[in-house]
Formats: structure tokens, sequence, C-alpha cells
């Protein structure tokens, strides 16, 4: 990555066994020690309960980043 060594976990669908991201398990460098136990899940990997594609709203706050 560019950011550094980093050791990664696939993360799977239970459902379908796609990989669907990663997991940061261990971050080799210090200024990314954050990064360790956090997802990263591919928004065109993932769908909805009934098969549709989620649809995040630009105007709500969804989740962290590195800018938090």
């Amino acid at each position: 990555m560019m950011t550094g060594l980093h050791t990664v976990a696939d993360v799977f669908c239970v459902g379908c066994g796609s990989i669907v991201g990663w997991k940061y398990e261990m971050a080799h460098e210090k200024s990314q020690k954050y990064k360790e136990g956090k997802l990263v899940l591919e928004r065109f990997k993932v769908s909805g309960p009934d098969g549709s594609n989620y649809w995040i709203s630009h105007g709500r706050h969804v989740g962290g980043s590195d800018a938090d």
C-alpha cells in the first residue's frame, strides 16, 4: 500500500462467499496504527437485503474517514 506495510485479512459475505473488502490486522508503521482493527468494504460489492445496491446520502455522515 502507498501508506506503508500492512497485514490485512479478507472480509467475505457469509451468504455467497464473495470477498467484499479487507480488515487491517496490523500496521507496521507507527503513524498507521490507527487503522488496526478497521474494515474497508468495497461499496460496489455490497448489496442490500433486497438485492439492490446500497446508496449513501452525501448529506449524512455514515462512517469514519482519515479526516475524522
